[in-house]
């Protein structure tokens, strides 16, 4: 299993955002985490992270013990989130925070390489390159996002809601984009609210409700669930 979260509980204040949560994500695989604004989707994102710490619980990524790192010692270890709004620095240009997403590594022939597989996979990227990232449109800036987060060379990959404010077909494109990241050996958590794109590119699936984990199961089982096609579906 590439990441265990194992009965997790976060607290904001007294308020308790996640409570006793807990899911797996195997080696090369896509899981989603469905629920309202509020059910406690990007705090799990934040806790793995470590940028929030839990009140209780574990969270394991092979035989590292994550909750015990610090955010640095995370990225290192492979994991790479790319938060809500994406958070360019939009004064530079493109190619600059693509650099910086790599900020971590040393080899320059392997960030080089790097850098021409996110231009094969985003070839608006390579032509916007000297552009700065503030004058790209919703859809080119999630590209970006996306592309600065492979330059860290994840194995798992932590999505916050990729598809807010874009069209319905750049919503499309973000899921392509998930499988192809996906089929190059890369894992990913996907926390979405657009409940079609979360279930289209997953291979599992959890839904969330008011901090706790309410159905979980793969895709197939999920989908058919009735909680899901009432709740999101409109089944």
């Amino acid at each position: 299993m590439l990441l265990k979260v194992e009965h997790i509980t976060v607290h904001y204040g007294k308020a308790i955002a996640v409570d006793n949560v807990s899911l797996e994500i195997a080696e090369g695989s896509v899981v989603s985490i469905i629920g309202a604004n509020g059910a406690g989707k990007s705090t799990i994102l934040r806790a793995i992270s470590g940028l929030t710490p839990l009140t209780g619980g574990e969270i394991w990524f092979r035989d590292a013990r994550l909750d015990r790192l610090t955010t640095a010692e995370i990225v290192k270890l492979g994991i790479v989130q790319i938060p809500e709004g994406r958070k360019l620095f939009p004064y530079l240009t493109v190619l600059n925070n693509l650099s910086l997403g790599a900020s971590l590594r040393h080899d320059k022939n392997e960030i080089g390489d790097s850098l021409e597989e996110v231009f094969t996979l985003f070839p608006v990227l390579r032509e916007r390159r000297n552009q700065k990232a503030g004058t790209l449109s919703g859809g080119e800036q999630q590209m970006l996002a996306i592309a600065r987060s492979l330059m860290a060379k994840p194995k798992l990959l932590l999505m916050d809601e990729p598809s807010v404010g874009l069209a319905p077909i750049i919503v499309e494109e973000v899921g392509q984009v998930i499988k192809d990241i996906n089929q190059k050996g890369v894992s990913v958590l996907l926390v979405e609210q657009n409940v079609p794109l979360a279930l289209g590119v997953a291979d599992k699936g959890y839904a969330l409700q008011v901090g706790r984990v309410v159905l979980e199961g793969n895709i197939g089982e999920f989908k058919s669930a009735e909680t899901v096609r009432k709740a999101y579906l409109g089944g």
